[in-house]
């Protein structure tokens, strides 16, 4: 993903570890709220904005609208096959809602820059420069493709191929994704939301009194190594699709700027307003996904 850690590489979710019928949860603490925050000024929201527009967020919430109306009729086809009609897509499409996500983005990182709106600047400039803008423009295009399934099977196969060889382009991938933690952070966030999508279906009713969360949790944990090797997979063959025409001195230049501090600062704000996005979008799922099992209006 266009932040310091590739901004859509931030948020796999649905490409990988979407909630199914038995959805992994990490075990982690929910962010404190910040009861008293004063408001945001009007320079850290124009600051955001431009660093919005340098990302191109409108079309990333776009292919991740895309990806949830798919992934709401995978779920139809799990977990109550033929049974949807017009109501579970209208339902699905109001989950993932393209102006509603955006807003929640925008507010999450005006939250997070609020005290420290000089720290967006140095990530915009890198964004707006002419590495930042090829970068940006190659993760969106390549998550793009990847909507077709023949694509993303390709992109798995090269990857393989990759792996066979061993060489140096393997490594610059390995070094951009670990100073980015994409994978720890991709597995925590995907976990979260699942574990906000199994709140959702006993919100719902699917579960009744018999599943406490100490429940959900070991029940789940499990399939944590399962995750975590589909994300790696994921992230790998993604950044090998979608940085394929740059090269090694390109690569090797991106992830000399997520090595800075700016770099840094920007993937810990992304990674945090993707969740502050997808981790209500994963709880309505839940509760949609347990009233529609039940025959209830959605």
């Amino acid at each position: 993903m266009a932040g310091g850690a590739g901004m859509l590489a931030l948020v796999l979710g649905l490409a990988v570890a979407g909630p199914s019928l038995t959805p992994a949860v990490a075990v982690a603490q929910e962010a404190p709220a910040t009861g008293g925050a004063q408001a945001p000024s009007e320079a850290v929201e124009r600051e955001v904005d431009a660093l919005l527009a340098a990302i191109r967020i409108d079309d990333t919430i776009a292919i991740l609208r895309e990806e949830g109306l798919e992934y709401g009729q995978t779920l139809e086809d799990d977990m109550f096959p033929g049974a949807g009609g017009a109501s579970w897509g209208a339902t699905v499409a109001l989950i993932y809602d393209g102006a509603r996500m955006r807003a929640a983005f925008r507010a999450a990182l005006v939250e997070d820059f609020a005290a420290d709106p000089a720290a967006v600047a140095p990530i915009t400039e890198f964004f707006a420069s002419d590495l930042g803008r090829k970068v940006v423009d190659l993760e969106i295009e390549g998550r793009r493709s990847l909507l077709d399934d023949a694509v993303e099977e390709a992109s798995k196969a090269a990857l393989e191929d990759l792996r066979a060889v061993d060489g140096p382009r393997l490594d610059l991938l390995e070094r951009f994704v670990t100073v980015n933690d994409l994978v720890e952070s991709n597995v925590s966030g995907a976990l979260n939301a699942n574990l906000a999508f199994y709140r959702g279906m006993q919100r719902g009713g699917a579960f009744g009194d018999k599943m406490t969360e100490e429940q959900m949790l070991s029940d789940v944990w499990g399939q944590e190594p399962e995750i975590r090797q589909s994300t790696e997979d994921w992230v790998y063959s993604y950044l090998n699709l979608a940085y394929g025409p740059l090269s090694d001195a390109e690569l090797g230049a991106y992830a000399d700027f997520s090595e800075t501090a700016a770099g840094q600062r920007v993937n810990r704000a992304l990674f945090g307003a993707f969740d502050r996005v997808f981790t209500p979008i994963s709880e309505a799922l839940g509760v949609a996904v347990a009233r529609q099992m039940q025959g209830q209006d959605i």
